[in-house]
């Protein structure tokens, strides 16, 4: 599971220390999948539910119809304009002695190890979420459409422990902010992602005009503005900190297209297109990777980390009075 080192311009735990709570990370997800996995297989999984059935939401009777995804996608839904902290699936505790606990919960019991699989990596992702948007004394708030955003899952869900996700991170630069697309950091390159999807076997036209085209069998051709302005704006803010500082990851960049297919006779030989034709077999030897973090890779993300906006408030345990104070 990627790892989500930033996102947007919220506060995020990885910005104190890149050195420490990557690898803090995956020490614990292991920890807390051997804990679930094995009471699966030992037949003591039910012991470490702590829910109260008398209070169990409605489709609790009716499991049988529909996939324990499903059901927790229609109970997050009905719930998230109310909160995203309070509901079956327990929050997990602020933090230990270092401020770094792990503590998974699962809401109802699986009926096999693929579903226990899926839930756990469910409730992982709303882990990396508080990660990226909290520390100790100070938190940002989060769009709710984070936590349905598709995108946002696949690289978080896919991709190795190893790979570290800044997901629309918001640079400033000569006090002018910056926001960019995707940037992975493997640990062996630093991948400028900008994403070209629209309605399934869309055809993209590319060329070395400000605009493309989009042309699908259901719609009318239409005018859209070049995906390469933004990539190679991502590219040249990553390539130039990565210099100024001595980072020796190499920066590449990537249209990627998983569900329909790029046109693009020109294409500039520094950018790698990926559609339904070319993304799987990249997609498989991104996933196959298995490099230990780098040294150099976590050199890179703390510039990185180090040139992003941060807009965030203190807790109020963390306050002072006056915090406090202004709130009454």
């Amino acid at each position: 599971m990627g790892q989500l080192i930033k996102l947007q311009d919220y506060i995020s735990r990885y910005e104190l220390d890149i050195y420490h709570y990557p690898t803090q990370y995956v020490r614990l997800k292991k920890q807390q999948w051997n804990k679930w996995k094995n009471a699966y297989y030992d037949g003591t999984l039910e012991s470490h539910f702590q829910y109260d059935k008398n209070e169990l939401p409605d489709w609790h009777e009716n499991e049988e119809k529909t996939t324990l995804f499903n059901r927790f996608k229609k109970f997050f839904k009905r719930n998230d304009k109310e909160t995203m902290d309070h509901e079956y699936v327990q929050d997990f505790p602020q933090h230990d002695e270092e401020g770094i606990d792990l503590d998974v919960r699962i809401p109802l019991l699986p009926s096999n190890i693929e579903e226990l699989k899926k839930s756990f990596l469910n409730q992982l992702f709303r882990f990396q979420l508080k990660w990226a948007s909290s520390t100790l004394r100070e938190k940002s708030f989060v769009d709710q459409k984070y936590y349905w955003d598709e995108k946002l899952r696949f690289f978080l869900q896919r991709f190795p422990d190893t790979f570290l996700i800044l997901y629309h991170p918001v640079f400033l630069l000569k006090n002018a902010p910056v926001e960019v697309e995707v940037i992975v950091l493997s640990p062996t390159d630093a991948w400028c992602i900008s994403f070209l999807e629209a309605e399934e076997d869309a055809a993209f036209i590319g060329s070395n005009e400000k605009f493309w085209i989009r042309r699908h069998h259901k719609h009318s051709e239409k005018k859209f503005l070049s995906p390469l302005i933004s990539l190679n704006r991502m590219e040249k803010i990553v390539s130039k900190l990565f210099s100024l500082y001595e980072v020796s990851l190499p920066v590449k960049k990537v249209i990627l297209c998983r569900n329909g297919y790029i046109d693009y006779p020109t294409q500039p030989f520094d950018v790698q297109i990926l559609d339904k034709r070319s993304f799987p077999g990249w997609f498989e030897r991104m996933r196959k990777l298995s490099f230990p973090l780098k040294h150099q890779q976590l050199k890179g993300a703390e510039v990185l980390l180090d040139y992003c906006q941060t807009t965030s408030v203190k807790r109020l345990d963390w306050g002072d009075e006056d915090a406090v104070e202004t709130i009454d």
